[in-house]
């Protein structure tokens, strides 16, 4: 029997699996935490490295793109926020894009804060 390949099931929770959306126009995105870091890729086909602008603003990831197909007369664009409940060091987030696809790695910082709070679930 093979094992189920889906990272909601609550048995493969905390197994390092990462976590996978699916955006409403079926961009892929995978955001999972290892090592001290938190690990963003994004799947971005048909975007150059220099239509790609990505910003760091006060716990939230910003990216957004444009793409211009003058010779259809189309144009792409691309936006999304992230926010991450742990304090990165902003200085250290490095990016990468390679064959469509954008990795973001955003190390924690040291002794960071983690934000949020629990919320008790009654039934």
């Amino acid at each position: 029997m093979p094992l189920p390949t889906d990272t909601t099931s609550s048995w493969m929770q905390g197994l390092g699996f990462p976590t996978r959306v699916f955006g409403e126009d079926g961009t892929d995105y995978q955001l999972y935490e290892e090592d001290d870091e938190f690990v963003l890729s994004v799947e971005m086909p048909g975007f150059d490295r220099d239509e790609i602008d990505l910003a760091w603003d006060n716990g939230v990831l910003n990216i957004a793109a444009e793409h211009v197909d003058e010779d259809r007369g189309r144009k792409r664009t691309y936006h999304r926020r992230f926010r991450f409940p742990k304090d990165v060091d902003d200085e250290a987030i490095d990016a990468t894009y390679t064959n469509g696809v954008l990795e973001v790695t955003l190390p924690l910082e040291e002794g960071g804060a983690t934000h949020g709070k629990t919320i008790p679930i009654e039934g």
